[in-house]
């Protein structure tokens, strides 16, 4: 048996290259980036050609062939540089891939898999002003006409969206049914009725585009259902279930690159004569942070492995996503707290990864929901 953190020749071959990349191309722009508002088109360019949007697709259909738990390195060794450009790999490989990898049909998988492993962005159009935590209270309605279905209804906090090229639609065939007329649909960014609206100015993750996106009489071919008819929520289920190990190695991520930046200050930082390092209430504070990323690491890494070896892994990612989210937020504090007064400024990164850490505690179910979700999993 090897130790959790223990990894494969080829995983730590493929960690280090995803870090290189990290530190070399992403980390100059980072800054720039968050202030605008907007991820570079070059720089998801240089994505698509790592193979890092299409991580665990097939080969045959342009992909990596690699693993789940690769997705997971890959979102941890960026999110230490840059969370927003995390969760736009996230979101790719652990819901839009995976889903259509899933439920797809082979025809589907033809026509669409090569394409998000190629140049396309996915993006997975679920939440509704009036469904967020109780996401099947959508009110976005599917009417079937002939050959197709006419989607109606408007999608908000969607990431992705100013940058995708195919949508996974969520919407009620047969609102009679209530859940069970939950429709999963594969739309196309050029479909006539869709569109993109108001794209949102957030706290963090500000590179990360999350957007409304609009319905109008946006007429999807019966041929793109993913799945069968009214089978949407198990689509939303399982591909959320595994998303939220995703959002778990983002914060982890987000927390080693917060306690990377305080070890390397402290170490530099001089007061009363000698380095901050060296005062006993610095270090403390350090091993904390030491401890919560090591933890928080386990048990993403866990769940991961969970998910690949084919075992139940709902609580524990659950548990990985709840744990992670509060050690990102409480890191990226402390280490503002060893910067001092610059830590409060923008010319240091740890302000950005603290802005940034906040929405781990809600998207892809808020913490609350991973209390329920864990509770209903301890409580059998």
């Amino acid at each position: 048996m090897q130790p959790l953190t223990r990894l494969s020749d080829e995983e730590e071959l493929f960690q280090t290259t995803v870090g290189q990349f990290a530190r070399e191309r992403l980390a100059p722009h980072v800054r720039q980036m968050d202030e605008a508002g907007v991820f570079r088109r070059e720089l998801l360019d240089e994505l698509f050609e790592l193979g890092l949007m299409a991580i665990d697709i097939a080969e045959e259909y342009g992909g990596q062939s690699g693993s789940f738990f690769q997705s997971i390195l890959a979102i941890e060794e960026l999110a230490k540089v840059d969370p927003a450009a995390a969760v736009i790999v996230d979101v790719q490989n652990t819901l839009c891939n995976l889903a259509l990898q899933r439920w797809g049909s082979d025809d589907q998988k033809r026509r669409f898999l090569p394409r998000l492993a190629r140049d396309t962005v996915g993006s997975y159009a679920l939440s509704e002003a009036g469904a967020g935590s109780d996401a099947f209270a959508m009110s976005a309605r599917a009417i079937e006409d002939g050959d197709a279905y006419r989607l109606t209804g408007r999608k908000l906090w969607i990431t992705n969206a100013a940058e995708a090229g195919l949508f996974l639609v969520f919407a009620n065939a047969d609102p009679a049914e209530g859940y069970r007329g939950i429709t999963a649909f594969l739309v196309d960014c050029a479909t006539p009725g869709l569109s993109v609206g108001k794209k949102e100015d957030k706290l963090g993750i500000r590179a990360s585009s999350t957007c409304e996106v609009v319905l109008d009489d946006c007429r999807v071919l019966k041929e793109n259902v993913l799945g069968e008819v009214g089978k949407g929520y198990k689509v939303a289920i399982e591909t959320l279930n595994q998303g939220r190990i995703g959002i778990a190695a983002q914060m982890t991520g987000l927390a080693q690159g917060a306690l990377d930046h305080a070890l390397a200050y402290s170490n530099q930082r001089k007061q009363f004569g000698k380095r901050i390092a060296e005062f006993q209430g610095v270090q403390f504070d350090l091993a904390e942070m030491a401890v919560d990323v090591e933890a928080s690491r386990l048990m993403t890494y866990n769940a991961a492995r969970l998910r690949d070896a084919g075992l139940p892994f709902v609580t524990q990612a659950a548990m990985a996503k709840y744990f992670a989210s509060q050690v990102a937020e409480r890191v990226a504090s402390r280490a503002v707290e060893v910067f001092g007064g610059v830590g409060f400024t923008k010319d240091y990164p740890v302000e950005k990864l603290y802005r940034d850490a906040k929405i781990g505690r809600i998207y892809e179910g808020t913490s609350n929901m991973q209390r329920l979700t864990i509770a209903k999993g301890i409580l059998g």
